[in-house]
């Protein structure tokens, strides 16, 4: 049989830890529970979890600090749990490391789906050297600027496609707006968004068909996210 996936969940409210231990124990995983950040980082540097689901509002070290400890340490997916009106922290956490975000209360099949995502992103795009990214409906090959979205071939500028290639290369992962615009304009971007969002919608004009977008994901106030099979898969 194949080995379980190692969950660790980070979290100070008891009653979260144990609905997460039950639901995602009784999904198949191997799960273990810390109280706050720092036991969370002492327990993933000995056991090695496969993914870290982590609360951003504790007390010691919160979910942005262990989200930058981690992501310093390993490659570990980070999945971070948040209320609403916390998008701030959010955001830092996502800048700080983290993989992905789910909204408290809980909805447990959107968890159980971002568990999955992750999980399965891994091996898929880690390898940042790779010089051509087949995922999905996407083939990209970076030496010869070249894109295909499902044998259909894409003409995209040098902008355009620096921004696939690096949605590509974090596919199923949520990328805030600042680490986006970092990575494409350069650090003194980061506070200009209106140019994140005008290369977004050209595009998504030449990649999608009409109607709602099913590659580029807007995660509102947040970032984007590329599913390379389209949202429905």
């Amino acid at each position: 049989m194949p080995e379980k996936k190692k969950i660790l969940v980070v979290d100070d409210e008891p009653q979260i830890t144990r609905v997460l231990r039950t639901s995602l124990s009784g999904s198949g995983y191997e799960v273990r529970t810390a109280e706050d950040g720092h036991a969370g980082l002492r327990m993933a540097r000995e056991w090695q979890p496969d993914l870290v689901i982590t609360d951003v509002s504790m007390p010691n070290m919160d979910g942005v600090e262990l989200s930058g400890q981690l992501r310093a340490e390993s490659q570990v997916p980070i999945i971070v749990l948040s209320v609403k009106g916390e998008e701030k922290t959010k955001v830092a956490a996502l800048d700080a490391g983290a993989d992905d975000y789910v909204t408290k209360p809980i909805g447990m099949n959107e968890l159980l789906a971002r568990v999955r995502r992750n999980l399965s992103r891994v091996d898929a795009v880690e390898d940042t050297s790779r010089r051509t990214i087949e995922i999905g409906d996407f083939r990209i090959d970076s030496d010869a600027n070249r894109v295909l979205v499902k044998d259909r071939e894409l003409r995209l500028t040098p902008k355009e496609f620096e921004l696939l290639s690096y949605l590509a290369r974090h596919a199923g992962r949520v990328v805030s707006h600042r680490v986006l615009l970092s990575a494409i304009w350069g650090p003194n971007a980061v506070e200009q968004p209106e140019h994140l969002r005008v290369l977004v919608g050209q595009l998504r004009k030449k990649i999608e068909s009409e109607g709602t977008p099913h590659y580029i994901l807007t995660e509102p106030w947040v970032g984007y996210r590329l599913e390379p099979s389209g949202e429905s898969s």
